[in-house]
């Protein structure tokens, strides 16, 4: 095992502002990123199916979870999030920590934890770096509203449970700009990674 952790790096940002094109800018440069809304979306089929239904037997479907129905059950209502929140944090924090040993034991100097509640949520203290990502208020609405069946309420609902961006740029160790395009992003990932990766002590 390498006596060296990985850096572990934090990468946010609000809806709509290029955080998944962004995690796969980092793959693309070889480092291993942990996709927390994917293995959500993996736990909706498996480990946190029987609890999420024991509460919510309604969003039930062919032995998975509905993610649809449960997003609007828990969008208006903060308690359900919380009891959703209580069964599939830990689940996710435990696949992370599998993650990271598994990069750890492969002698990986970087691993990114793609998080898009992470200051929201209290784990920024988790990782060493943080990195956000960013784009302008015209850019990120025109992206969310393109999406299928988003609205602007729904838009600005999902909004206000989000730390605002100016907030996360404020917070940040290094911000990416993608208002400025895929090729720009690139150069920005590269930049982060070619200052992460100079030596430090272990």
């Amino acid at each position: 095992m390498s006596e060296t952790r990985p850096l572990r790096i934090g990468l946010t940002g609000s809806i709509g502002m290029g955080k998944s094109t962004t995690a796969q800018l980092f793959r693309d440069e070889g480092i291993a990123v942990f996709d927390s809304d994917a293995i959500v979306h993996e736990l909706y089929q498996g480990a946190a199916v029987e609890p999420i239904a024991h509460s919510f037997p309604q969003v039930l479907e062919n032995g998975v979870i509905n993610r649809a129905k449960l997003a609007d059950i828990v969008l208006k209502n903060p308690q359900a999030l919380k009891q959703v929140e209580e069964i599939v944090h830990p689940l996710v924090w435990s696949e992370r920590d599998k993650f990271f040993k598994a990069n750890q034991e492969a002698g990986a100097n970087l691993v990114v934890y793609d998080i898009p509640l992470l200051f929201e949520k209290g784990v920024d203290s988790s990782v060493d770096v943080i990195v956000v990502v960013s784009a302008t208020s015209e850019t990120q609405k025109s992206r969310v509203l393109a999406r299928p069946g988003m609205t602007v309420e729904k838009f600005e609902a999902l909004k206000s449970k989000q730390m605002s961006d100016l907030e996360k740029r404020a917070r940040a160790d290094f911000i990416i700009d993608t208002s400025l395009g895929l090729e720009s992003a690139r150069q920005q990932v590269h930049e982060i990674l070619e200052k992460l990766n100079q030596p430090r002590s272990k």
